[in-house]
């Protein structure tokens, strides 16, 4: 036991020498240097930040506080590395706690930054900009008649927020059109998260942000669903619509209201290693029955980690078209007495592996919005042609398809006649009467109703 101890003391010794020999050659030199080079780069460049700090504070034409400059300077590199890493002062961090709780001042727009204007991700339903017909897609390039072309994301916004009942004039860019201009009054945007209603059997739950409210809210819904529907409850229309996204916690707990079992989302950042994976617990709070997820361009973040959970599992049929393709992590990071920074860590990946950003989830069935409009063309059947079997009256039916024919070419010729679509105030229809999307879902959820009952 001691020769055995003696000589691991030995070993041990020679270790160390070889390392000082080898030390001494300069085996280990190239690593120093290059974290010596990489040193000397960072403190080079931290010198020539100093330099125009210095040189700006010094010879700029008007005197600009340190604080403002040095904030300029955060921005500018946040703002640089995406349009979703920005700096946070004190009274911006407050706000968007604010937000996540449900209640905010502003427009009511979901934004981000393109080709250096102010790009529209989707109105808030029921908000200011909801109502003065602001679309997911357009480009605000104007405000109170001056251009936002130049400034960061944080200075945009902070233009377009005042005080509740201030008008604000913004100028509008949609696709090819020529430029318009809106007036917006500001308010304070209350945003009630879910909305609920029936078709038939069928329910109907429109989320318009992921807030702390979301998941009680469906819960509730689908709940109310079941009381008042009982054994004719035939399934779930999942409206995401225009929903920007919110806090990734309610995109899980919404993901897995509806899965028994597996992965909902992961999360990967720079290191391979950092990654985070989140898993649906049992239970489906439908029990199998059918559902349909509405999305659209306007659909983003926290929307398309719904949507890809549920269609990577099989859960659900995705209907609509492409969501946005936010497929980026915020991590909000506290800077104590300064506010705060948020600043991008990590891609989202759907439970296939599949990572979202920039591609957005894609519908099982792509469906365009489209108007419906009832089109009578002034049909004939078997009962209205003359001397039909089976038919009683026959000359009354006769004469009354005699008198459709002599009128149909002055009915088409009339100006003053509109179709049912058009004779029918858009307010006195229900919203699948309106909204075609939502049709073609409530449609597949009655097809798949019908046949699974079929059977059985």
């Amino acid at each position: 036991m001691e020769k055995k101890l003696f000589v691991s003391k030995k070993i041990i010794s020679g270790i160390f020498i070889s390392i000082f020999l080898l030390l001494g050659l300069g085996y280990f030199s190239p690593l120093v240097l290059d974290v010596e080079a990489k040193n000397s780069e960072t403190y080079r460049q931290l010198t020539l930040f100093g330099d125009v700090f210095q040189r700006v504070k010094e010879a700029y034409v008007e005197e600009v506080p340190d604080k403002d400059l040095v904030k300029s300077a955060i921005n500018g590199m946040l703002a640089n590395l995406d349009p979703h890493s920005s700096f946070m002062d004190d009274e911006d961090f407050e706000d968007m706690q604010v937000q996540t709780k449900g209640a905010f001042g502003g427009l009511g727009i979901e934004v981000t930054m393109e080709d250096g204007f102010v790009k529209v991700v989707s109105p808030i339903d029921d908000t200011p900009a909801d109502k003065a017909n602001i679309q997911p897609g357009d480009l605000i390039i104007g405000i109170d008649n001056e251009g936002v072309y130049g400034l960061t994301l944080d200075e945009a916004v902070e233009k377009l927020r005042g005080k509740i009942g201030d008008p604000v004039l913004i100028t509008i860019r949609r696709g090819k059109n020529d430029p318009f201009e809106v007036k917006i009054i500001r308010d304070e945007i209350k945003i009630s998260s879910v909305k609920s209603e029936t078709f038939d059997n069928i329910g109907y739950v429109r989320l318009t942000t992921f807030s702390q409210q979301t998941t009680p809210g469906l819960v509730k819904a689908v709940q109310e669903f079941k009381k008042d529907l009982g054994d004719e409850f035939q399934g779930i229309v999942l409206d995401l619509r225009n929903n920007p996204g919110g806090l990734l916690s309610e995109a899980i707990s919404v993901s897995d209201a509806f899965l028994e079992l597996g992965e909902i989302v992961s999360t990967r950042g720079r290191d391979g290693n950092d990654s985070t994976h989140h898993y649906s617990r049992p239970g489906d709070i439908i029990n199998g029955l059918p559902l349909v997820v509405l999305i659209n361009s306007g659909s983003a973040s926290a929307s398309e980690i719904v949507a890809g959970a549920l269609k990577d599992h099989k859960r659900a049929v995705i209907l609509g078209t492409r969501s946005f393709g936010k497929g980026s992590v915020q991590t909000v990071i506290p800077l104590p007495g300064h506010g705060a920074m948020r600043l991008t860590t990590a891609r989202y990946y759907t439970p296939s592996g599949i990572s979202i950003q920039a591609k957005g989830i894609s519908p099982d069935i792509e469906v365009e919005v489209a108007k419906i409009e009832p089109i009578d063309f002034g049909i004939v059947r078997e009962e209205d042609i003359r001397g039909a079997l089976d038919k009683k009256q026959e000359d009354d039916k006769a004469n009354k398809i005699a008198d459709n024919e002599d009128n149909i070419s002055e009915t088409l010729s009339n100006d003053n006649e509109t179709s049912l679509g058009d004779s029918l105030d858009v307010s006195e229809k229900r919203q699948d009467e309106i909204d075609f999307q939502l049709s073609r879902a409530l449609d597949l959820i009655r097809g798949a109703s019908v046949f699974n009952s079929l059977k059985k």
